[in-house]
């Protein structure tokens, strides 16, 4: 009896460690980032990319302008310098500049900038990345910095955008194998539970 209790708890401990693990690979990129520049953002304290001087995490697109550059502000309008970073998984990833973040028009096609609630904006990327997606220029407007080396391969798709479905497939695998591993030990538990309650009745 104790022991298919410590069994039982052992489970629902590997449950929620499963579906804390799951949640915490769901949480959404850091609005306007390159991905490449994310573990630059994860430290408590950043410095400016001019190296002008160093900002707290907290201070990380909060709608004030500290670095010069637009450093700290690379999801706000904050910052007349700053650049905003579009992925559009599955077109074309660009830069656009900071100005244009909550505009009230819809710049990248995956509709990340404009994300204050006020423009409901579609998602009208094509999956794939091979074919670019042409905007009605009445209701939006696309334009590529040219800060973004987006390198592509032989069938056109960009590097950046083959990055994005490998991490998303290895996500998706991940989830399985845990959803997988779950229901095996839930299932050993209440194998053992039962074999122990057939053997107590003999």
């Amino acid at each position: 009896m104790k022991r298919s209790f410590i069994l039982s708890v052992s489970a629902c401990f590997f449950l929620v460690l499963s579906f804390s693990f799951v949640l915490s690979l769901s949480n959404p990129p850091l609005l306007g980032v390159h991905p490449l520049d994310e573990k630059y953002f994860a430290r408590e304290v950043i410095m400016c990319k001019d190296d002008s001087k160093s900002f707290t995490r907290d201070r990380l697109n909060d709608d004030f302008c500290d670095c010069v550059d637009g450093t700290d502000e690379p999801g706000t309008s904050a910052c007349p310098a700053g650049k905003f970073y579009c992925r559009n998984i599955g077109s074309t990833p660009q830069f656009i500049f900071s100005s244009r973040v909550n505009d009230r028009i819809c710049d990248c096609c995956d509709g990340s900038d404009e994300n204050d609630g006020s423009l409901n904006c579609p998602n009208t990327c094509i999956m794939g990345g091979t074919v670019e997606y042409k905007t009605d220029h009445r209701f939006s407007r696309v334009q590529d910095l040219g800060h973004l080396d987006t390198k592509q391969t032989k069938n056109g798709v960009t590097l950046d955008d083959f990055i994005q479905k490998v991490k998303g497939f290895l996500k998706v695998i991940i989830i399985v194998q845990l959803v997988i591993a779950s229901v095996f030990v839930v299932c050993r538990i209440f194998h053992r539970c039962a074999r122990s309650k057939r053997r107590r009745h003999r």
